[in-house]
Protein backbone atom coordinates (compact mmCIF):
# COMPACT_ATOMS: atom_id res chain seq x y z
CA UNK A 1 0.00 0.00 0.00
CA UNK A 2 1.22 3.37 -1.37
CA UNK A 3 2.07 6.20 1.56
CA UNK A 4 -0.24 7.71 -0.20
CA UNK A 5 -3.28 5.28 0.28
CA UNK A 6 -2.05 4.98 4.07
CA UNK A 7 -3.13 8.64 4.46
CA UNK A 8 -6.34 8.50 3.03
CA UNK A 9 -8.47 8.96 5.56
CA UNK A 10 -6.28 11.61 6.79
CA UNK A 11 -6.54 13.46 3.88
CA UNK A 12 -10.78 13.10 3.77
CA UNK A 13 -10.86 13.91 7.42
CA UNK A 14 -8.35 17.32 7.59
CA UNK A 15 -8.72 18.92 4.63
CA UNK A 16 -11.48 20.90 5.43
CA UNK A 17 -8.95 22.16 8.32
CA UNK A 18 -6.24 23.01 5.92
CA UNK A 19 -8.93 25.30 3.77
CA UNK A 20 -10.45 26.66 7.16
CA UNK A 21 -6.58 27.84 7.44
CA UNK A 22 -6.49 29.51 4.20
CA UNK A 23 -9.66 31.11 4.85
CA UNK A 24 -7.65 32.63 8.02
CA UNK A 25 -5.61 34.35 5.70
CA UNK A 26 -8.04 36.33 3.94
CA UNK A 27 -9.60 39.26 4.72
CA UNK A 28 -13.62 39.12 6.39
CA UNK A 29 -14.76 41.32 3.37
CA UNK A 30 -13.58 39.25 0.78
CA UNK A 31 -17.05 37.46 0.72
CA UNK A 32 -16.47 35.81 -2.74
CA UNK A 33 -13.30 34.12 -2.69
CA UNK A 34 -14.15 32.77 0.80
CA UNK A 35 -17.01 31.17 -0.45
CA UNK A 36 -15.18 30.11 -3.12
CA UNK A 37 -12.58 28.64 -1.45
CA UNK A 38 -14.77 26.38 1.18
CA UNK A 39 -17.04 24.95 -2.00
CA UNK A 40 -13.69 24.12 -3.29
CA UNK A 41 -12.17 22.63 -0.39
CA UNK A 42 -15.68 20.80 0.07
CA UNK A 43 -15.41 19.67 -3.19
CA UNK A 44 -11.29 18.39 -2.87
CA UNK A 45 -12.79 16.64 0.13
CA UNK A 46 -15.24 14.83 -1.95
CA UNK A 47 -13.41 13.17 -4.44
CA UNK A 48 -11.19 11.66 -2.03
CA UNK A 49 -13.98 10.75 0.06
CA UNK A 50 -15.49 8.91 -2.87
CA UNK A 51 -12.10 7.42 -3.72
CA UNK A 52 -11.93 6.02 -0.19
CA UNK A 53 -15.42 4.82 -0.54
CA UNK A 54 -14.23 3.22 -4.03
CA UNK A 55 -11.16 1.64 -2.55
CA UNK A 56 -13.26 -0.22 0.46
CA UNK A 57 -13.54 -3.65 -0.41
CA UNK A 58 -16.39 -5.33 0.75
CA UNK A 59 -14.83 -8.61 0.92
CA UNK A 60 -12.11 -7.35 2.73
CA UNK A 61 -11.42 -7.35 6.10
CA UNK A 62 -13.56 -5.60 9.07
CA UNK A 63 -11.88 -2.32 9.09
CA UNK A 64 -9.48 -0.86 6.39
CA UNK A 65 -7.61 1.62 5.10
CA UNK A 66 -6.25 2.24 8.75
CA UNK A 67 -3.98 4.02 9.95
CA UNK A 68 -2.03 3.72 13.51
CA UNK A 69 0.51 5.37 15.38
CA UNK A 70 1.50 6.22 19.31
CA UNK A 71 -0.32 8.98 20.53
CA UNK A 72 -0.56 9.78 24.97
CA UNK A 73 1.59 5.84 25.20
CA UNK A 74 1.28 6.34 29.13
CA UNK A 75 -2.52 6.61 28.98
CA UNK A 76 -3.04 3.98 26.41
CA UNK A 77 -4.18 6.08 23.65
CA UNK A 78 -3.46 5.88 20.25
CA UNK A 79 -4.03 7.96 17.29
CA UNK A 80 -6.10 4.77 15.28
CA UNK A 81 -8.76 5.17 12.49
CA UNK A 82 -9.88 2.71 10.08
CA UNK A 83 -13.60 2.00 8.34
CA UNK A 84 -16.08 -0.72 8.00
CA UNK A 85 -18.89 -0.71 5.70
CA UNK A 86 -21.24 1.46 7.57
CA UNK A 87 -18.73 4.42 8.57
CA UNK A 88 -17.30 4.58 5.18
CA UNK A 89 -20.77 4.75 3.74
CA UNK A 90 -21.96 7.83 5.93
CA UNK A 91 -18.65 9.20 5.39
CA UNK A 92 -19.82 9.17 1.43
CA UNK A 93 -23.12 10.87 3.05
CA UNK A 94 -20.72 13.36 4.99
CA UNK A 95 -18.40 14.58 1.81
CA UNK A 96 -21.55 14.72 -0.37
CA UNK A 97 -23.47 17.23 1.57
CA UNK A 98 -20.64 19.11 2.18
CA UNK A 99 -20.21 21.11 -0.86
CA UNK A 100 -24.02 21.56 -1.61
CA UNK A 101 -24.36 22.88 2.33
CA UNK A 102 -21.92 25.65 0.54
CA UNK A 103 -24.26 25.91 -2.36
CA UNK A 104 -26.99 26.52 -0.16
CA UNK A 105 -25.87 29.31 1.54
CA UNK A 106 -24.45 31.73 -1.11
CA UNK A 107 -27.05 34.29 -0.34
CA UNK A 108 -28.79 33.00 2.59
CA UNK A 109 -25.75 34.06 5.11
CA UNK A 110 -24.54 37.61 4.15
CA UNK A 111 -23.30 38.42 7.47
CA UNK A 112 -19.86 37.40 9.43
CA UNK A 113 -19.25 35.39 6.07
CA UNK A 114 -15.73 33.96 6.68
CA UNK A 115 -16.36 33.09 10.98
CA UNK A 116 -20.00 30.96 9.09
CA UNK A 117 -17.58 28.91 6.86
CA UNK A 118 -14.89 28.42 9.40
CA UNK A 119 -18.06 26.90 11.24
CA UNK A 120 -18.81 24.46 8.33
CA UNK A 121 -15.41 23.03 7.39
CA UNK A 122 -14.31 22.67 11.20
CA UNK A 123 -17.75 20.88 11.57
CA UNK A 124 -16.77 18.58 8.47
CA UNK A 125 -13.62 18.03 10.24
CA UNK A 126 -14.70 16.52 13.20
CA UNK A 127 -17.62 14.86 11.80
CA UNK A 128 -15.51 12.92 9.73
CA UNK A 129 -13.36 12.28 12.66
CA UNK A 130 -15.87 10.44 14.84
CA UNK A 131 -16.80 8.73 11.52
CA UNK A 132 -13.24 7.17 11.50
CA UNK A 133 -11.91 6.63 15.06
CA UNK A 134 -11.06 3.33 16.16
CA UNK A 135 -9.95 4.83 19.76
CA UNK A 136 -12.65 5.14 22.21
CA UNK A 137 -11.21 8.25 23.79
CA UNK A 138 -10.20 9.84 20.27
CA UNK A 139 -14.15 9.40 19.42
CA UNK A 140 -14.97 11.00 22.43
CA UNK A 141 -13.09 14.28 21.24
CA UNK A 142 -14.42 14.40 17.84
CA UNK A 143 -17.50 13.43 19.56
CA UNK A 144 -17.61 16.83 21.78
CA UNK A 145 -15.62 19.07 19.13
CA UNK A 146 -19.30 18.71 17.03
CA UNK A 147 -20.87 20.69 19.54
CA UNK A 148 -18.96 24.09 19.04
CA UNK A 149 -19.25 24.84 15.37
CA UNK A 150 -22.84 23.36 15.57
CA UNK A 151 -23.93 25.72 18.51
CA UNK A 152 -21.90 28.36 16.74
CA UNK A 153 -24.26 28.05 13.37
CA UNK A 154 -27.69 27.57 15.19
CA UNK A 155 -26.74 30.73 18.21
CA UNK A 156 -25.54 32.84 15.62
CA UNK A 157 -26.36 32.50 12.20
CA UNK A 158 -30.47 31.21 13.14
CA UNK A 159 -33.71 32.48 13.23
CA UNK A 160 -35.14 34.97 16.47
CA UNK A 161 -35.03 32.04 19.01
CA UNK A 162 -31.68 30.88 17.95
CA UNK A 163 -29.82 31.50 21.27
CA UNK A 164 -32.53 29.57 23.07
CA UNK A 165 -32.36 26.34 20.54
CA UNK A 166 -28.43 27.00 20.88
CA UNK A 167 -28.54 26.39 24.27
CA UNK A 168 -30.90 23.68 24.66
CA UNK A 169 -29.06 21.60 22.18
CA UNK A 170 -25.88 21.99 23.87
CA UNK A 171 -26.98 21.30 27.54
CA UNK A 172 -28.82 18.16 26.38
CA UNK A 173 -26.01 16.53 24.38
CA UNK A 174 -23.40 17.77 26.57
CA UNK A 175 -24.90 16.51 29.73
CA UNK A 176 -25.60 12.97 28.21
CA UNK A 177 -21.58 13.64 26.59
CA UNK A 178 -20.47 13.42 30.44
CA UNK A 179 -21.86 10.73 31.49
CA UNK A 180 -20.73 8.47 28.66
CA UNK A 181 -17.00 9.81 29.22
CA UNK A 182 -17.35 8.45 32.95
CA UNK A 183 -18.63 4.98 31.44
CA UNK A 184 -15.56 5.00 28.93
CA UNK A 185 -13.20 5.58 31.74
CA UNK A 186 -15.09 2.93 33.59
CA UNK A 187 -14.60 0.56 30.61
CA UNK A 188 -11.03 1.18 30.65
CA UNK A 189 -10.17 0.27 34.05
CA UNK A 190 -12.38 -2.94 34.13
CA UNK A 191 -11.72 -4.30 30.78
CA UNK A 192 -7.91 -4.78 31.55
CA UNK A 193 -5.16 -4.54 34.13
CA UNK A 194 -3.11 -1.83 35.14
CA UNK A 195 -0.14 -1.95 32.52
CA UNK A 196 -2.47 -3.27 29.78
CA UNK A 197 -4.85 -0.75 29.28
CA UNK A 198 -5.96 0.77 26.52
CA UNK A 199 -8.75 3.22 25.18
CA UNK A 200 -8.13 1.25 21.28
CA UNK A 201 -11.75 0.01 20.35
CA UNK A 202 -10.71 -3.56 19.09
CA UNK A 203 -8.86 -3.98 22.46
CA UNK A 204 -11.46 -3.24 24.77
CA UNK A 205 -13.84 -5.14 22.43
CA UNK A 206 -12.16 -8.13 22.26
CA UNK A 207 -10.84 -8.46 26.30
CA UNK A 208 -14.89 -8.41 27.13
CA UNK A 209 -15.13 -10.73 24.75
CA UNK A 210 -15.33 -13.95 26.54
CA UNK A 211 -16.99 -12.07 30.32
CA UNK A 212 -20.04 -10.63 27.80
CA UNK A 213 -20.48 -14.81 26.67
CA UNK A 214 -20.41 -15.51 29.98
CA UNK A 215 -23.03 -13.29 31.31
CA UNK A 216 -25.11 -13.43 28.38
CA UNK A 217 -25.39 -17.33 29.10
CA UNK A 218 -25.54 -17.32 32.69
CA UNK A 219 -28.49 -14.98 32.01
CA UNK A 220 -30.06 -17.33 29.39
CA UNK A 221 -29.48 -20.17 32.18
CA UNK A 222 -31.35 -17.98 35.14
CA UNK A 223 -28.14 -18.09 37.17
CA UNK A 224 -25.01 -16.00 37.24
CA UNK A 225 -24.48 -16.68 41.04
CA UNK A 226 -20.70 -18.11 39.63
CA UNK A 227 -19.60 -15.29 37.80
CA UNK A 228 -15.82 -14.39 39.01
CA UNK A 229 -12.95 -11.50 37.47
CA UNK A 230 -14.33 -9.24 34.69
CA UNK A 231 -17.53 -11.00 34.30
CA UNK A 232 -18.59 -10.38 37.52
CA UNK A 233 -17.44 -6.76 37.49
CA UNK A 234 -19.55 -6.50 33.88
CA UNK A 235 -22.15 -8.06 34.91
CA UNK A 236 -22.70 -5.38 38.31
CA UNK A 237 -22.07 -2.73 36.40
CA UNK A 238 -22.16 -3.05 32.63
CA UNK A 239 -25.80 -2.21 32.63
CA UNK A 240 -24.73 1.13 33.92
CA UNK A 241 -22.35 1.73 31.78
CA UNK A 242 -24.57 0.63 28.80
CA UNK A 243 -26.95 3.37 30.09
CA UNK A 244 -24.35 5.83 30.26
CA UNK A 245 -23.66 5.15 26.35
CA UNK A 246 -27.44 4.84 25.60
CA UNK A 247 -28.48 8.01 26.91
CA UNK A 248 -25.73 9.87 25.06
CA UNK A 249 -26.60 8.30 22.01
CA UNK A 250 -30.25 8.38 22.19
CA UNK A 251 -30.20 11.91 22.42
CA UNK A 252 -28.10 12.44 19.66
CA UNK A 253 -30.77 10.29 17.71
CA UNK A 254 -33.04 12.19 18.86
CA UNK A 255 -35.39 9.49 20.39
CA UNK A 256 -38.40 9.93 22.11
CA UNK A 257 -38.55 11.38 25.08
CA UNK A 258 -35.30 13.26 24.56
CA UNK A 259 -35.81 14.49 21.30
CA UNK A 260 -37.63 18.11 22.10
CA UNK A 261 -33.56 20.25 21.59
CA UNK A 262 -34.49 19.28 17.76
CA UNK A 263 -37.27 21.22 16.48
CA UNK A 264 -36.43 23.86 18.41
CA UNK A 265 -32.78 23.70 16.53
CA UNK A 266 -34.06 22.68 13.19
CA UNK A 267 -36.41 25.70 13.06
CA UNK A 268 -33.83 27.90 14.07
CA UNK A 269 -31.00 26.78 12.62
CA UNK A 270 -29.94 28.40 8.94
CA UNK A 271 -30.44 25.83 6.00
CA UNK A 272 -26.74 24.94 6.41
CA UNK A 273 -26.74 24.09 9.55
CA UNK A 274 -30.35 22.41 9.46
CA UNK A 275 -28.76 19.80 6.54
CA UNK A 276 -26.31 19.18 8.32
CA UNK A 277 -28.26 18.51 11.49
CA UNK A 278 -30.04 16.19 9.38
CA UNK A 279 -28.33 14.96 7.06
CA UNK A 280 -25.06 13.46 9.39
CA UNK A 281 -25.18 14.88 12.83
CA UNK A 282 -28.16 12.93 13.76
CA UNK A 283 -26.16 9.72 12.21
CA UNK A 284 -24.26 9.98 14.68
CA UNK A 285 -26.41 8.57 17.59
CA UNK A 286 -27.48 5.71 15.47
CA UNK A 287 -24.15 5.17 14.42
CA UNK A 288 -23.11 5.55 18.12
CA UNK A 289 -25.71 1.88 18.97
CA UNK A 290 -23.86 0.14 16.32
CA UNK A 291 -20.45 0.74 17.19
CA UNK A 292 -19.79 0.96 20.54
CA UNK A 293 -23.20 0.75 23.22
CA UNK A 294 -25.01 -2.72 21.89
CA UNK A 295 -21.53 -4.57 20.86
CA UNK A 296 -19.52 -3.49 24.09
CA UNK A 297 -22.49 -4.57 26.59
CA UNK A 298 -24.48 -6.98 24.41
CA UNK A 299 -26.33 -9.09 27.27
CA UNK A 300 -27.05 -5.43 28.86
CA UNK A 301 -28.39 -4.29 25.44
CA UNK A 302 -30.65 -7.97 25.19
CA UNK A 303 -32.20 -6.41 28.64
CA UNK A 304 -32.86 -3.09 27.61
CA UNK A 305 -34.04 -4.35 23.63
CA UNK A 306 -37.91 -4.51 24.41
CA UNK A 307 -37.84 -1.00 25.80
CA UNK A 308 -35.48 0.35 23.73
CA UNK A 309 -37.66 -1.06 20.45
CA UNK A 310 -40.79 0.25 22.66
CA UNK A 311 -39.53 4.07 22.42
CA UNK A 312 -38.52 3.84 19.09
CA UNK A 313 -42.14 2.87 17.82
CA UNK A 314 -43.37 5.51 20.15
CA UNK A 315 -40.92 7.46 18.44
CA UNK A 316 -42.02 6.84 14.69
CA UNK A 317 -45.98 7.15 16.09
CA UNK A 318 -45.55 10.19 17.65
CA UNK A 319 -43.25 11.78 15.32
CA UNK A 320 -45.65 11.79 12.72
CA UNK A 321 -48.52 12.82 14.57
CA UNK A 322 -46.75 15.35 15.66
CA UNK A 323 -46.18 16.24 11.85
CA UNK A 324 -49.99 15.90 11.52
CA UNK A 325 -50.40 18.99 14.15
CA UNK A 326 -47.35 21.42 12.67
CA UNK A 327 -48.86 24.22 10.76
CA UNK A 328 -44.65 25.78 10.53
CA UNK A 329 -43.63 23.95 7.65
CA UNK A 330 -39.69 23.47 8.69
CA UNK A 331 -41.26 22.41 11.89
CA UNK A 332 -43.11 19.47 9.88
CA UNK A 333 -39.94 18.61 8.46
CA UNK A 334 -37.95 18.16 12.07
CA UNK A 335 -40.59 16.08 13.53
CA UNK A 336 -40.52 13.81 10.72
CA UNK A 337 -36.81 13.20 11.36
CA UNK A 338 -38.19 11.64 14.82
CA UNK A 339 -39.89 9.95 13.28
CA UNK A 340 -37.89 8.29 10.11
CA UNK A 341 -35.05 7.85 12.60
CA UNK A 342 -37.01 5.59 14.61
CA UNK A 343 -36.92 3.01 12.03
CA UNK A 344 -33.65 3.35 11.87
CA UNK A 345 -33.65 2.21 15.79
CA UNK A 346 -35.89 -0.36 15.41
CA UNK A 347 -34.16 -2.13 12.56
CA UNK A 348 -31.44 -2.19 14.56
CA UNK A 349 -33.11 -3.18 17.58
CA UNK A 350 -34.80 -6.29 15.75
CA UNK A 351 -31.56 -8.11 15.69
CA UNK A 352 -31.89 -9.44 12.16
CA UNK A 353 -30.01 -9.32 8.94
CA UNK A 354 -32.92 -7.19 6.77
CA UNK A 355 -33.73 -5.18 10.20
CA UNK A 356 -29.98 -4.14 10.54
CA UNK A 357 -29.31 -3.52 6.90
CA UNK A 358 -32.25 -1.31 6.42
CA UNK A 359 -31.12 0.49 9.69
CA UNK A 360 -28.15 1.18 8.24
CA UNK A 361 -29.59 2.03 4.49
CA UNK A 362 -32.19 4.45 6.12
CA UNK A 363 -29.82 6.55 7.71
CA UNK A 364 -28.58 6.91 4.40
CA UNK A 365 -31.40 7.74 3.24
CA UNK A 366 -32.58 10.30 5.63
CA UNK A 367 -29.76 12.30 5.26
CA UNK A 368 -30.65 12.39 1.21
CA UNK A 369 -34.93 12.94 1.27
CA UNK A 370 -34.70 15.12 5.12
CA UNK A 371 -31.78 16.79 4.10
CA UNK A 372 -33.05 17.61 0.28
CA UNK A 373 -36.52 19.10 1.98
CA UNK A 374 -34.48 21.58 4.57
CA UNK A 375 -32.88 22.69 1.35
CA UNK A 376 -35.64 23.51 -0.82
CA UNK A 377 -37.76 25.01 2.07
CA UNK A 378 -34.89 27.01 2.69
CA UNK A 379 -34.66 28.18 -0.73
CA UNK A 380 -38.66 29.21 -0.52
CA UNK A 381 -37.89 30.61 2.62
CA UNK A 382 -35.97 33.37 0.76
CA UNK A 383 -38.12 34.70 -1.44
CA UNK A 384 -41.27 34.44 0.86
CA UNK A 385 -39.74 35.00 4.75
CA UNK A 386 -42.52 32.88 6.40
CA UNK A 387 -42.71 29.11 7.85
CA UNK A 388 -46.56 29.09 7.75
CA UNK A 389 -48.44 26.89 5.33
CA UNK A 390 -51.32 28.87 5.66
CA UNK A 391 -49.10 31.86 3.96
CA UNK A 392 -48.59 29.82 0.68
CA UNK A 393 -50.99 27.73 -1.16
CA UNK A 394 -51.50 27.15 -5.13
CA UNK A 395 -47.54 28.02 -5.66
CA UNK A 396 -46.98 25.09 -8.32
CA UNK A 397 -49.04 27.80 -10.50
CA UNK A 398 -45.79 29.79 -10.53
CA UNK A 399 -43.03 27.79 -9.46
CA UNK A 400 -43.69 24.53 -11.41
CA UNK A 401 -39.77 23.26 -11.75
CA UNK A 402 -39.46 23.98 -7.79
CA UNK A 403 -42.80 21.62 -6.88
CA UNK A 404 -41.68 19.08 -9.58
CA UNK A 405 -38.65 18.97 -7.27
CA UNK A 406 -39.98 19.06 -3.92
CA UNK A 407 -42.18 16.08 -5.15
CA UNK A 408 -39.84 13.92 -6.45
CA UNK A 409 -38.30 14.55 -2.74
CA UNK A 410 -41.44 14.12 -0.88
CA UNK A 411 -41.92 10.78 -2.85
CA UNK A 412 -38.81 9.72 -1.51
CA UNK A 413 -40.02 10.50 2.27
CA UNK A 414 -42.78 8.91 2.41
CA UNK A 415 -41.17 5.69 0.89
CA UNK A 416 -42.76 5.12 -2.53
CA UNK A 417 -41.73 2.61 -4.33
CA UNK A 418 -38.75 3.33 -6.96
CA UNK A 419 -37.43 5.37 -4.53
CA UNK A 420 -35.25 5.31 -2.03
CA UNK A 421 -36.80 5.48 1.40
CA UNK A 422 -38.70 2.68 0.38
CA UNK A 423 -36.17 -0.07 0.26
CA UNK A 424 -34.89 1.18 3.87
CA UNK A 425 -38.28 1.04 5.23
CA UNK A 426 -39.26 -2.15 3.64
CA UNK A 427 -36.05 -4.21 4.58
CA UNK A 428 -36.58 -2.16 8.58
CA UNK A 429 -40.62 -3.63 8.73
CA UNK A 430 -39.52 -6.77 7.27
CA UNK A 431 -37.14 -7.35 9.86
CA UNK A 432 -39.14 -6.38 12.24
CA UNK A 433 -41.69 -9.10 11.27
CA UNK A 434 -38.82 -11.57 11.21
CA UNK A 435 -37.51 -10.69 14.75
CA UNK A 436 -38.50 -12.14 17.98
CA UNK A 437 -39.78 -8.66 19.25
CA UNK A 438 -43.35 -9.18 18.65
CA UNK A 439 -46.01 -8.53 15.79
CA UNK A 440 -47.02 -5.25 17.77
CA UNK A 441 -43.98 -3.64 16.74
CA UNK A 442 -43.67 -4.27 13.29
CA UNK A 443 -47.59 -3.39 12.97
CA UNK A 444 -47.26 -0.02 15.11
CA UNK A 445 -44.41 0.57 12.67
CA UNK A 446 -46.36 0.36 9.57
CA UNK A 447 -48.84 2.33 10.65
CA UNK A 448 -45.90 5.02 10.69
CA UNK A 449 -46.15 4.53 7.07
CA UNK A 450 -49.39 5.35 6.61
CA UNK A 451 -48.74 8.65 9.23
CA UNK A 452 -46.08 9.56 6.95
CA UNK A 453 -47.51 9.44 3.54
CA UNK A 454 -50.69 11.61 5.39
CA UNK A 455 -48.57 14.29 6.27
CA UNK A 456 -46.25 14.97 4.09
CA UNK A 457 -49.24 14.84 1.09
CA UNK A 458 -51.01 17.37 3.32
CA UNK A 459 -48.33 19.45 3.75
CA UNK A 460 -48.13 19.25 0.07
CA UNK A 461 -51.65 20.04 -0.93
CA UNK A 462 -51.32 22.63 1.30
CA UNK A 463 -48.45 24.49 0.12
CA UNK A 464 -48.57 23.85 -3.52
CA UNK A 465 -51.85 23.39 -5.16
CA UNK A 466 -55.11 25.11 -5.15
CA UNK A 467 -55.87 28.47 -5.66
CA UNK A 468 -53.10 31.08 -5.29
CA UNK A 469 -54.35 32.86 -2.09
CA UNK A 470 -52.35 35.51 -1.16
CA UNK A 471 -50.84 38.14 -3.66
CA UNK A 472 -46.88 37.93 -2.31
CA UNK A 473 -46.97 34.64 -4.38
CA UNK A 474 -48.11 35.58 -7.15
CA UNK A 475 -44.84 37.43 -8.64
CA UNK A 476 -42.37 34.02 -6.50
CA UNK A 477 -39.41 32.96 -9.12
CA UNK A 478 -38.54 29.67 -9.97
CA UNK A 479 -35.52 27.78 -9.04
CA UNK A 480 -31.99 29.78 -10.50
CA UNK A 481 -29.64 27.62 -12.32
CA UNK A 482 -27.42 27.72 -9.25
CA UNK A 483 -30.45 26.46 -6.77
CA UNK A 484 -31.43 23.65 -9.55
CA UNK A 485 -27.52 22.56 -9.22
CA UNK A 486 -27.77 22.06 -5.60
CA UNK A 487 -30.75 19.92 -5.99
CA UNK A 488 -30.07 18.07 -8.81
CA UNK A 489 -27.87 15.69 -6.90
CA UNK A 490 -30.52 14.85 -4.30
CA UNK A 491 -32.84 14.29 -6.90
CA UNK A 492 -30.05 12.07 -8.71
CA UNK A 493 -29.61 10.01 -5.10
CA UNK A 494 -33.35 9.50 -4.75
CA UNK A 495 -33.51 7.13 -7.97
CA UNK A 496 -30.03 5.61 -7.71
CA UNK A 497 -30.27 4.65 -4.49
CA UNK A 498 -34.05 3.60 -4.94
CA UNK A 499 -33.72 1.53 -8.29
CA UNK A 500 -30.19 0.15 -7.89
CA UNK A 501 -29.70 0.23 -4.24
CA UNK A 502 -27.20 -3.08 -4.42
CA UNK A 503 -24.07 -1.48 -4.74
CA UNK A 504 -24.62 0.58 -1.73
CA UNK A 505 -25.94 -2.77 0.23
CA UNK A 506 -22.99 -4.59 -0.49
CA UNK A 507 -20.60 -2.10 1.55
CA UNK A 508 -22.81 -2.57 4.36
CA UNK A 509 -24.18 -6.26 4.62
CA UNK A 510 -21.02 -7.12 5.85
CA UNK A 511 -21.15 -4.92 9.00
CA UNK A 512 -24.56 -5.41 9.54
CA UNK A 513 -23.78 -9.41 9.75
CA UNK A 514 -20.99 -8.77 12.27
CA UNK A 515 -23.29 -6.25 14.29
CA UNK A 516 -25.95 -8.63 14.73
CA UNK A 517 -23.62 -11.97 15.72
CA UNK A 518 -22.06 -9.56 18.04
CA UNK A 519 -25.42 -8.26 19.77
CA UNK A 520 -26.22 -12.15 19.81
CA UNK A 521 -23.28 -13.48 21.44
CA UNK A 522 -23.91 -15.93 24.08
CA UNK A 523 -27.89 -15.51 23.96
CA UNK A 524 -30.09 -19.05 23.26
CA UNK A 525 -30.09 -20.39 20.38
CA UNK A 526 -27.05 -18.25 19.07
CA UNK A 527 -24.49 -20.34 17.45
CA UNK A 528 -21.59 -17.29 17.81
CA UNK A 529 -18.14 -18.42 19.22
CA UNK A 530 -16.12 -15.38 20.62
CA UNK A 531 -13.88 -15.87 17.67
CA UNK A 532 -16.38 -15.52 15.34
CA UNK A 533 -16.66 -11.81 16.22
CA UNK A 534 -12.93 -11.04 17.23
CA UNK A 535 -12.09 -7.90 16.05
CA UNK A 536 -8.23 -7.47 13.96
CA UNK A 537 -6.90 -4.20 13.39
CA UNK A 538 -3.08 -3.15 13.01
CA UNK A 539 -0.44 -3.41 15.49
CA UNK A 540 0.98 -0.08 16.66
CA UNK A 541 4.00 0.41 15.53
CA UNK A 542 7.33 -0.35 17.34
CA UNK A 543 7.95 2.05 20.12
CA UNK A 544 10.20 5.27 17.92
CA UNK A 545 8.41 5.43 14.68
CA UNK A 546 5.98 8.53 14.38
CA UNK A 547 3.35 7.02 12.30
CA UNK A 548 2.32 3.38 11.12
CA UNK A 549 2.79 3.50 7.30
CA UNK A 550 4.92 0.73 7.20
CA UNK A 551 2.55 -1.49 9.47
CA UNK A 552 0.44 -4.34 7.79
CA UNK A 553 -2.50 -2.16 6.36
CA UNK A 554 -5.83 -3.92 7.05
CA UNK A 555 -7.24 -6.68 4.23
CA UNK A 556 -6.31 -9.89 3.30
CA UNK A 557 -2.90 -10.39 4.94
CA UNK A 558 -4.12 -8.46 7.94
CA UNK A 559 -6.61 -10.89 8.81
CA UNK A 560 -4.01 -14.25 8.48
CA UNK A 561 -1.75 -12.28 10.40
Amino acid sequence: MSFFETHLLNLVVYLPLLFAALICLLPAGERGQIRTITFIGMLVDLVFGVWAYLRFEPGGAEFQLEYRTRWLEQLGVSYHIGVDGLAISLILLTVFLGPLVVMASQTYITERVKEFHLALLVLQTVMLGALVSLDVLLFYIFWEAMLIPMYLLVGVWGAEDRQMAAVKFFLYTLVGSLLMLVAIVALYFISSTPGNRSFDYATIYNSLLAANREISTCMGNGDCSGLTGMASMLYRWGPWMFAAFALAFAIKVPMWPVHTWLPDAHVQAPVAGSMILAGVMLKMGTFGFWRFAIPFFPAAAQQARPFLAVLSVIGIVYGALMCLAQRDIKKLIAYSSVSHLGYCMLGMLALTGEGATGSAYQMLNHGVSTGALFLLFGFLYERRHTRLMSDYGGIAKVLPVYTTAFLIITFSSVAVPGTNGFVGEFLVLLGTFKSSLGLGYGVFAALGVILGAAYMLWMVQKVFFGPLTHRENQHLTDMNLREFATVAPFLVLVVVMGLMPQPFLDRINPSTERFVNRASLGTPGSRVQPGDVRITVMDLPPSGMAAAPNALPAGPLADRR
